[in-house]
């Protein structure tokens, strides 16, 4: 089965992950890319602890992704593969070509220079400019915080303002 989520979550492995999105897809598996993360043993610590015994978590940098989401393509148990950025994700599109088809911008939290876009996603221009980006290389990109909420697409996702 293909990976079933590629998302983009500033918290990284959290209950609204693991439990929102891990009980209705079924996922076995997590991907955590973050160059950072894929060094750090006590942060990978950390992550581990908040997923179940029945979910393995491969912690990778960006240049390493690739290879192994051709694997983890191969593997039968659906799984999710989770960025921090938009930044990330917009690397991990390109070191992995074609392979990444649907993008989902699960939780952009605010920071100065942010503006609300929904009540989860705050961006700069630059990262405006990231998604578009994702989308030009044929990326379907849209927001949604939890499965059973509506995907609002990129372009609804810039034109709102409301972000609260």
């Amino acid at each position: 089965m293909p990976i079933a989520l590629y998302r983009i979550d500033a918290r990284l492995i959290h209950g609204q992950v693991v439990v929102g999105w891990g009980q209705p897809l079924e996922l076995r598996f997590i991907v955590l890319v973050d160059d950072e993360v894929a060094v750090s043993e006590w942060e990978q610590e950390l992550y581990r602890m908040g997923v179940p015994p029945e979910m393995t978590v491969h912690f990778t940098t960006v240049d390493a992704a690739a290879s192994l989401l051709a694997t983890c393509a191969r593997d039968p148990a659906p799984g999710i593969v989770l960025v921090g950025d938009i930044g990330t994700m917009g690397r991990l599109v390109e070191a992995a070509p074609g392979r990444i088809a649907a993008v989902n911008v699960g939780g952009v939290h605010h920071a100065p220079g942010r503006t609300g876009r929904l009540r989860y996603v705050f961006l700069t221009p630059a990262e405006e400019q990231g998604l578009r980006d994702l989308a030009a290389h044929g990326v379907e990109v849209t927001a949604q915080d939890v499965p059973s909420a509506r995907p609002v697409p990129l372009a609804e996702l810039l034109a709102s303002t409301t972000g609260g």
